[in-house]
């Protein structure tokens, strides 16, 4: 059987039909995520009015804890499906593909395990100094096992390599609205901390189930998985480098928590669960609002692996350019409509208890604005067989943006925490544009 998905010449050769089809993509994934912000900021408010400051903040923290569990054992391996799936499909290899599907899903069950045994271990050691009371570490210790839940990557992979991106955002939708729908039954029934913390679980579970089957879904229809066989054996035949890879990738990966959840667990363990809970919705929001602008990378991953494929590195060049610039000047519009609308929208939206989450919020969304710039730099590294270099730029950043963390948390209460991790992004930003750079030079001196 011949498998062919490489797209037609003339598309791969221009790159304006690329990135046409790039905004394509993601405009599937905007008008998902548009509605699961949507969704998402309504279940917040609804938690916390419901909740009130502090028991939201344990909330915040039970659900942070296990989230960065989660990335910590994930090994990223839709990265994987990507990176080693793409060539094998389009040259018809159809076994060497069913070789990376088996690769990436011996990676995602051990991950799982991986995921029970930390979580379990990091509840019982650290739980309490992250700031939850004793009596909720056993609550805590249950919802820690929607890990497996968590662990999907897999899934995820099949479906971008495959341009379903409709159904990951179907997806999304359907978790976004089951809590939402969760939320407003325990907020109108009086439900207390259990009752939000089972919605949460419930809806992760149901989300793995329709990520997976849309997954399995695809492929079948597609006849990628004639003759598959599930083995461990003999699935990195032909794979030169991918156990490096996947490490490289799962540690970035890890090294991203810096900058997402450890912020609000860093703010638990120095300030408490109010401080927790402020700095969770200020994360939130400014998520929410540079969100538009890094669907893209998703959509972006594949083209830059197929581009790396087929050695078209003028084609790269300007899509990397036309992401980083239309991304980063919508990222900067929204960060002036952040700065001088924050707070109002947080009194609306939560109560004025929470309307102190506003200057975090500021600097977090400017955090976020130069990510958005700096967004096409690590995918490209990563599609381009970079990965080790990925990785060291972010570690290094990371080795310095953790102290600086700590120490703002300590100095400058929450305030110090959208220093440290605006500083930290615009150092991230020109390391990892220098590289790219470098990259591109090597590249036209290697061209006859």
């Amino acid at each position: 059987m011949t498998v062919n998905t490489e797209p037609a010449p003339a598309e791969t050769d221009r790159p304006h039909g690329l990135y046409r089809r790039v905004l394509a993509n993601a405009s599937i994934l905007l008008g998902g995520k548009a509605a699961t912000a949507v969704l998402g900021l309504a279940t917040t408010a609804l938690a916390a009015r419901a909740l009130g400051l502090r028991e939201f903040g344990v909330l915040t923290l039970i659900y942070a804890f296990a989230n960065a569990v989660s990335d910590i054992v994930e090994f990223q391996s839709w990265q994987v499906v990507l990176h080693y799936g793409t060539r094998p499909l389009q040259e018809g290899r159809l076994s060497v593909f069913q070789r990376v599907l088996n690769f990436s899903l011996m990676l995602d069950g051990i991950g799982a395990i991986a995921g029970l045994c930390v979580g379990t271990a990091g509840v019982l050691l650290f739980g309490v100094q992250l700031g939850w009371p004793a009596d909720v570490t056993p609550l805590a210790l249950l919802y820690t096992t929607s890990v497996v839940w968590m662990v999907a990557a897999t899934a995820t992979g099949v479906l971008r390599l495959v341009d379903r991106f409709d159904l990951i955002a179907i997806q999304d939708n359907a978790q976004a609205a089951v809590r939402l729908i969760g939320a407003v039954m325990a907020y109108f029934a009086g439900g207390g901390l259990i009752a939000f913390l089972v919605v949460w679980y419930v809806a992760s579970m149901l989300s793995f189930a329709c990520r997976v089957y849309f997954a399995w879904r695809e492929l079948n229809r597609r006849k990628y998985l004639d003759g598959f066989q599930w083995s461990a054996r003999g699935t990195t035949r032909e794979l030169p480098g991918i156990w490096r890879f996947c490490l490289t990738t799962n540690f970035t990966g890890t090294l991203q928590l810096a900058f997402t959840h450890i912020g609000t667990l860093s703010s638990g363990w120095f300030l408490g669960p109010s401080a927790a809970a402020l700095y969770r919705i200020a994360r939130q929001v400014a998520t929410a609002i540079v969100k538009p602008t890094r669907l893209v990378m998703p959509a972006l991953y594949p083209e830059l692996a197929r581009l790396w494929a087929l050695r078209n590195t003028k084609a790269l060049y300007h899509l990397v350019m036309q992401v980083a610039l239309s991304g980063g000047a919508l990222a900067t519009l929204l960060l002036l409509v952040a700065a001088f609308g924050g707070r109002w929208a947080l009194r609306v939206a939560l109560g004025e208890d929470f309307a102190g989450a506003a200057p975090v919020m500021t600097w977090l969304v400017g955090s976020a604005a130069i990510g958005i710039w700096a967004l096409p730099l690590e995918p490209f590294l990563i599609s381009t067989g970079r990965a080790t270099t990925a990785f060291v730029t972010r570690a290094f950043v990371t080795v310095l943006y953790l102290p600086a963390l700590f120490l703002g948390l300590k100095h400058f209460g929450l305030l110090g925490a959208g220093y440290a991790t605006v500083a930290a992004m615009v150092l991230l930003f020109f390391i990892q544009l220098a590289a790219v750079l470098r990259i591109f030079g090597l590249s036209r001196r290697e061209q006859p």
